[in-house]
């Protein structure tokens, strides 16, 4: 067995490494249950403000599934079901995660990356980046919790243009397709994914709650009830829309507390 996430803490922020150089930070078994396992944590965790998801070195932020393991994990129906499960749970905690969720790509995002990228709510990506699902290559499908983030992020023909030929795709057209926030430089990448991390995690925790829970609720398709409604205004009872208002008229930098 080779890989492992690791989970690293700087103050309000989360960082999980997807760690598995040797293989291009392939994603085994055990690293998808591991990563299941931190997040399971991480997304109740109240003084959390950012979660970022990369991976180790910088060749790849991941390459697939550990194509080593077909064989003894995946090689008929019923063991690719059991091995899904605990990747449909990762993609799961993290594409609901009340937490805001950061991606920062660099080199290869194909397969499983990828489709742990799209979970996020951002995704970073330096100019060298390069992005796709050749599964077909391998006489492989997706699954409907793998498609999801997917077709969410980018829409049913970007999912099938990757999905049906196979190609990878460089990170310009990547963010022109909808599967990138933003492109940065290679020589910028550090500063502005520190600069982004830090933007995030200035503003009010509560604020980027509220805000994912609303658009997801928008975005849910049935109609909007009135305790809906009214939680729209409930931010105006917390502690720190005070100390945001009283900093802004004092001219100096608010000091969230997440109450």
């Amino acid at each position: 067995m080779s890989g492992q996430i690791t989970l690293s803490r700087d103050g309000h922020v989360a960082t999980l490494l997807i760690d598995n150089v040797a293989k291009r930070n392939a994603i085994s078994h055990q690293m998808w249950i591991s990563l299941a396992e931190q997040l399971d944590v991480l997304v109740q965790d109240s003084d959390l403000r950012c979660i970022v998801l990369r991976g180790a070195g910088t060749q790849a932020f991941g390459s697939g599934a550990d194509i080593d393991e077909f064989e003894s994990l995946r090689s008929s129906k019923e063991k690719g079901m059991v091995f899904a499960e605990q990747a449909h749970r990762a993609m799961a905690l993290l594409r609901h995660c009340p937490i805001p969720t950061l991606a920062a790509i660099r080199g290869a995002c194909v397969g499983g990356g990828l489709e742990l990228a799209a979970c996020c709510d951002l995704r970073l990506a330096s100019d060298d980046a390069r992005f796709g699902i050749p599964i077909g290559r391998l006489g492989g499908v997706l699954a409907y919790p793998e498609l999801e983030a997917l077709v969410h992020v980018a829409g049913p023909q970007v999912a099938l243009e990757l999905l049906l030929e196979g190609r990878l795709l460089d990170a310009q057209e990547a963010c022109a397709k909808g599967l990138v926030t933003r492109v940065v430089p290679l020589a910028d990448w550090d500063e502005e994914l520190a600069q982004t991390v830090a933007r995030i995690s200035g503003l009010a925790p509560l604020s980027a709650r509220w805000h994912k829970k609303f658009i997801a609720r928008l975005q849910s398709g049935t109609p909007l009830t009135d305790a809906d409604q009214q939680e729209g205004y409930a931010c105006f009872d917390t502690q720190d829309f005070i100390e945001g208002y009283r900093a802004f008229l004092d001219k100096r930098k608010p000091v969230f507390t997440g109450k």
